[in-house]
């Protein structure tokens, strides 16, 4: 019997939680894309570019989109059993309530393994993957775009203007002026037509203008005068001129270049990346006392005022010559105050870089954890819940699943900056999220557990009695006299 009830559960969570899933990594690629549209509009990319760029995000969003996913499903599981009388049937069997968790628990905690091993191994690729590709694209051209009566210098080494378009295309071209500055001698080549037609040559790889009823003029300067210069003037009812259009092809960058971020490794190396940090740090502290002792000059006097350094040799200076020597050593002081002033800037900065970086390693290898562990927390706070809230379908679980899910989310940057900044010790900041919502779930399972009517009033009528707290009633009532 057990054994089928499993198979009802998980047949019933299967379902929420594929579609969960799906929609939840629709909202958040969806989300991701409005954040690099900048990047990528007007640059005509192609279809596989694209297709790259949605590949490699939506890689990148499973470890966020997956907790809430098991939240929202595992929420609605519960509420469909309890809402149909499912739950309290199977509880009138005899079966308590954590048997009934069971099943899905075990799911979860597969779930969690598997989101631990996704990011350690599949997400520093895709990172890998995916902002290699995305520098290229922000390097890359915008698609060759020539407007009306605008000069357009996308193309290398030339200037166009068009006054006029037309055509279903806008390929046709009125007013058309080409400056050439391929010889690297200003306007010195410039052509004149009246209209012309544009086109692309050879599979996309250059650009065509069929210029009709113009002019070429071009200034070349006099041998024999050096002072001045020829100008030539040459017209044309019928010319053709070809532009490459290589620039406006997606290069790519070595992924090497890319392979010693952060955001790249996995969590062997970044605790090797922490500890040559963290040794770097270690010697620039260690070194800065001895650093510092440059700047200074000590000398100790005895009472009768005789240098007690006997290495020092004394020194006789009429009274008359005291006043000139006293302001050249309060120069050389000052010279090596602003010297010791911008030698301890400029190493507080080192050193807080070199801080900062420790921290940005250890925040990535704590993600890889308290991300996976999100899974089983989101699991822990949705069933009970599910059960407690009798409620199935898309609607009372999807407003208490977003604003759990708001909390930790927000729970998780304040943590990632408070560590970033030391605020507070990375690894707190960045399992805070999970510590704050961890007495949640278990409250939620202790009231479902005891069949407690969370969402009624009675219970919280009760709450202050059963809190050691008096009732406002008994507070207000008079004493009545025997």
């Amino acid at each position: 019997m057990l054994k089928k009830l499993d198979k009802l559960i998980l047949k019933a969570f299967a379902g929420p939680f594929l579609l969960t899933f799906a929609v939840v990594q629709f909202i958040l690629l969806t989300h991701t894309l409005l954040k690099y549209l900048d990047d990528i509009i007007g640059k005509d990319l192609g279809t596989g570019v694209l297709l790259q760029l949605l590949f490699y995000f939506s890689v990148l969003i499973v470890p966020v989109s997956l907790p809430l996913a098991v939240l929202l499903s595992s929420l609605m599981t519960y509420g469909n059993l309890g809402e149909h009388h499912e739950l309290t049937a199977i509880k009138a069997s005899g079966i308590a309530l954590t048997r009934i968790l069971r099943p899905v628990l075990l799911l979860t905690v597969g779930l969690a393994v598997g989101a631990f091993w996704f990011n350690e191994t599949i997400v520093p690729r895709a990172n890998l993957k995916a902002y290699s590709l995305l520098w290229d694209v922000r390097q890359q051209k915008l698609a060759l775009d020539i407007r009306e009566g605008v000069f357009y210098n996308g193309i290398p080494g030339y200037t166009i203007k068009v006054d006029k378009k037309s055509g279903e295309n806008g390929d046709r071209l009125h007013g058309v002026i080409i400056y050439d500055h391929t010889q690297k001698s200003g306007n010195a080549t410039v052509m004149l037509a009246d209209s012309g037609r544009m086109f692309t040559r050879f599979n996309g790889g250059y650009l065509g203008l069929e210029l009709f009823h113009g002019n070429m003029y071009v200034e070349q300067p006099d041998v024999q005068n050096r002072a001045g210069s020829t100008f030539i003037r040459q017209g044309f009812d019928h010319n053709l001129v070809t532009f490459s259009l290589a620039s406006f092809d997606l290069g790519r960058t070595k992924e090497d270049l890319f392979k010693e971020n952060r955001m790249m490794l996995n969590i062997a190396q970044l605790h090797t990346a922490t500890d040559s940090v963290q040794k770097k740090l270690n010697n620039e502290q260690a070194q800065l006392t001895r650093q510092t002792n440059a700047y200074y000059t000590f000398l100790r006097f005895d009472t009768t005022g005789r240098a007690a350094n006997q290495r020092v040799a004394s020194i006789k200076v009429p009274v008359s010559r005291l006043a000139p020597a006293s302001a050249p050593i309060m120069q050389q002081a000052s010279n090596r105050a602003s010297n010791l002033k911008a030698f301890a800037s400029s190493t507080s900065d080192r050193l807080n870089e070199y801080a900062r970086n420790s921290a940005l390693f250890r925040i990535e290898v704590y993600r890889k954890y308290s991300q996976s562990v999100a899974v089983l927390l989101m699991f822990l706070i949705g069933a009970p819940l599910g059960s407690i809230i009798k409620k199935g379908g898309l609607g009372v679980p999807i407003l208490v699943s977003i604003l759990f899910f708001i909390v930790y989310y927000v729970l998780s940057i304040m943590g990632e900056k408070y560590g970033r900044e030391f605020v507070m010790p990375v690894g707190i900041g960045m399992w805070m999220s999970n510590l704050v919502l961890l007495p949640a779930g278990l409250f939620f399972l202790y009231q479902a557990y005891n069949d407690s009517g969370l969402l009624e009033m009675d219970f919280w009528r009760r709450l202050p009695q059963r809190l050691g707290i008096p009732s406002l009633r008994k507070i207000t009532e008079p004493a009545v006299e025997e």
